[in-house]
């Protein structure tokens, strides 16, 4: 459908300007009216004249999502409407895809679609967590509430994030570090000691011929590498995209002992957390096991929530099948079982969710102290190996003067 650019004022008198995607300009002129605006003008806008967008470069973070819900519920405990909210936001928002995605919700909310019908149709921007949790806040009429409850939930969730990312900087920057040098010493330093090594008449040690023999072949068939490297990692990238990559990479990371206790702890505080927010906001337990298998962030998790919600609907409780699953603590099968006892299952969770948030800080913080020294450990052995290969060669020169 063609996009329509209006001016139009307010019945407060107010200049007000921005885009319409609509079947024809009638249904624009139409839109703006019901709003109780006046139009002043409404253009189409030609394809020639759109500028070249990168949008699809931007990412939408959970930062994005979490400012989203937050000045969304400032905004509606203030008594601005839902329109309006969107209106406002699609204006100041800084992410541009996000902007431009919040200005089409805006649109489809005026034309008549409630504001979980329009967010449901943008599903690869907003999350199944918090389209649902809009639908329950629009039929209980506390959507302004809602809206608060996400704003905390994915500023925690944010806030792991940025925790998991910075723990694992040093140690990426290290490898990059450590790669490069090795690159460095291979193709830059070790020709120079070739013409020494060939010319000196000196059987060459094995480590010395298998170094040359890399060294060689990276300076004459680096193209090949990079082909190769390119490939592999494409490779890789699509089988880990995969049910059954993203099942491995799972799985591996609950039996590497130092990401081991991080992963679970994350894993766990994301499931008490979600599945707290879905049951204090009215989502029956059922629909609630449903949306946090989806949102927990990991295959193995997902699959025992789903058992988990068969066997809460065949009447067993829900703290047995959760323990069955073998990745929580079992702390969170104990508390469950006693919020169910209690009927207080939301406010427990929540309780538990709060301490393994701290959990996962101390957590990532010991990962990160343990990953330090063995990296340095691998960098010195890698480049130790190489300039070792490198000098045995010269002391088998001096032994033979």
């Amino acid at each position: 459908m063609p996009t329509y650019k209006y001016k139009a004022i307010s019945k407060t008198g107010e200049k007000i300007e921005g885009t319409y995607t609509a079947k024809a300009k009638e249904e624009v002129l139409s839109l703006i009216r019901q709003n109780q605006n006046m139009p002043i003008s409404v253009e189409e806008v030609s394809e020639g004249s759109k500028e070249i967008s990168l949008n699809f470069l931007t990412k939408i973070k959970t930062k994005d999502i979490a400012i989203f819900c937050r000045q969304f519920y400032a905004m509606l405990n203030a008594g601005v409407t839902i329109i309006n909210c969107l209106d406002i936001l699609r204006l100041q928002t800084e992410n541009k895809k996000f902007r431009k995605v919040i200005g089409e919700v805006h649109d489809e909310v005026q034309k008549g679609l409630t504001f979980s019908e329009s967010m449901r149709k943008h599903r690869s921007t907003f999350p199944d967590l918090l389209i649902n949790m809009v639908q329950a806040g629009e039929v209980s009429g506390t959507l302004d509430i809602i809206m608060d409850r996400m704003a905390v939930h994915y500023e925690k969730e944010n806030k792991i994030n940025n925790k998991v990312k910075g723990a694992m900087m040093y140690p990426l920057i290290l490898s990059i570090v450590s790669i490069l040098v090795v690159v460095f010493l291979l193709t830059f330093v070790m020709p120079t000691f070739v013409g020494m090594f060939t010319g000196s008449g000196v059987e060459l040690p094995l480590p010395t011929r298998i170094l040359l023999a890399i060294s060689g072949g990276i300076t004459k068939y680096w193209y090949i590498l990079v082909v190769f490297l390119i490939v592999t990692f494409y490779g890789l990238k699509k089988y880990i995209d995969t049910d059954r990559g993203q099942f491995l990479i799972d799985h591996i990371k609950f039996r590497i002992p130092i990401v081991k206790g991080t992963t679970q702890k994350i894993v766990t505080s994301r499931f008490t957390r979600t599945l707290s927010t879905l049951l204090s906001s009215g989502i029956p337990l059922i629909q609630a096991l449903d949306i946090v298998s989806r949102v927990v962030g990991n295959v193995i998790v997902e699959k025992g929530v789903l058992n988990a919600k068969e066997e809460v609907k065949k009447g067993i409780d829900l703290a047995t099948p959760i323990k069955n699953i073998g990745v929580f603590p079992p702390m969170v099968d104990s508390m469950i079982r006693i919020g169910e006892e209690s009927g207080a299952l939301d406010d427990i969770l929540d309780k538990t969710a709060n301490f393994y948030d701290e959990e996962v800080e101390t957590a990532i913080q010991k990962m990160t102290t343990l990953l330090e020294p063995i990296m340095i450990v691998i960098m010195a052995v890698v480049i130790g190996a190489i300039v070792i290969a490198m000098v045995m060669p010269m002391f088998d020169m001096m032994n033979t003067i």
